[in-house]
């Protein structure tokens, strides 16, 4: 499995010329990658005090979204703001949505479920509340969209070893990058799995400073993206699952997990 991270500076509140530089830059690694993973809110950067800025399930980004996956032969991982109407709701909710569109077929979403109400997410948006598992080329997928990394039983596996690939997304400010650090290795390890999380550089509308640390664990814990600090740039990196299942044998930890449950 090749996974393409793709950090860079988004352009604030500007979801035009941000579509534009991702197709830009996927254009650029076709053929290369199974599939990219960009930012949280790649198309507008984090602002949730700006619902204006949501489009509906299926908009304009969305049609974007998909035209770049079929075109480009590569399946795309973020989030985006959405509303979203209909669905049994009484009136229409926004949802900072994690995405990932497949070539020629339908997409698939997780709402994010732990809000950043210090950054006034919570105050504007609805969390999603379910556990998603991806299946693409073999490889299952699980999603944590930025605040979600911090939140480990919301994202632990259990002794069925539900997933593969752990992927985060986000836009995490350096003054925090420490915790950025330290909880994706551990999500790595607790979990058995590949980990890629993609954070966005640069200073944002807010005056928000951004510094990366965008990183690809294998099951040793070795980064295979190295990123430099307020680096802009891609980086492919191949995943063998044959090369985890085996690690899953040796050291079959997940055998001896606690039993824990969920409840909404």
């Amino acid at each position: 499995m090749r996974v393409a991270l793709l950090q860079y500076s988004i352009e604030w509140a500007n979801p035009q010329a941000n579509v534009g530089l991702l197709d830009e830059r996927l254009r650029a690694i076709a053929g290369q990658a199974d599939i990219a993973v960009v930012p949280e809110m790649f198309s507008t950067g984090f602002c949730p005090d700006r619902p204006g800025l949501a489009e509906p399930w299926g908009g304009p980004t969305c049609q974007a979204l998909q035209r770049m996956a079929d075109e480009y032969d590569i399946a795309i991982i973020g989030s985006l703001m959405v509303r979203v109407n209909g669905e049994g709701l009484a009136v229409s909710e926004l949802r900072n949505r994690g995405f990932m569109f497949r070539p020629h077929d339908v997409p698939l979403h997780y709402d994010k479920h732990h809000l950043y109400a210090s950054g006034g997410e919570a105050e504007f948006f609805t969390p999603g509340n379910e556990r998603v598992i991806w299946e693409y080329r073999g490889v299952k997928i699980r999603l944590a969209v930025c605040y979600d990394l911090r939140f480990p039983v919301w994202l632990r596996q259990d002794k069925t070893n539900l997933y593969d690939l752990f992927v985060c997304v986000a836009c995490w400010p350096t003054v925090r990058i420490q915790y950025w650090d330290a909880l994706i290795q551990a999500r790595a390890a607790e979990n058995h799995c590949f980990a890629v999380a993609v954070n966005m550089v640069g200073t944002d509308g807010l005056q928000m400073d951004y510094n990366g640390h965008s990183v690809a664990y294998d099951t040793w814990l070795h980064d295979l993206a190295g990123f430099e600090d307020y680096e802009e740039g891609t980086r492919i990196v191949d995943f063998s699952i044959e090369k985890l299942r085996h690690f899953r044998e040796v050291l079959p930890q997940w055998k001896e997990g606690d039993e824990f449950s969920i409840e909404d």
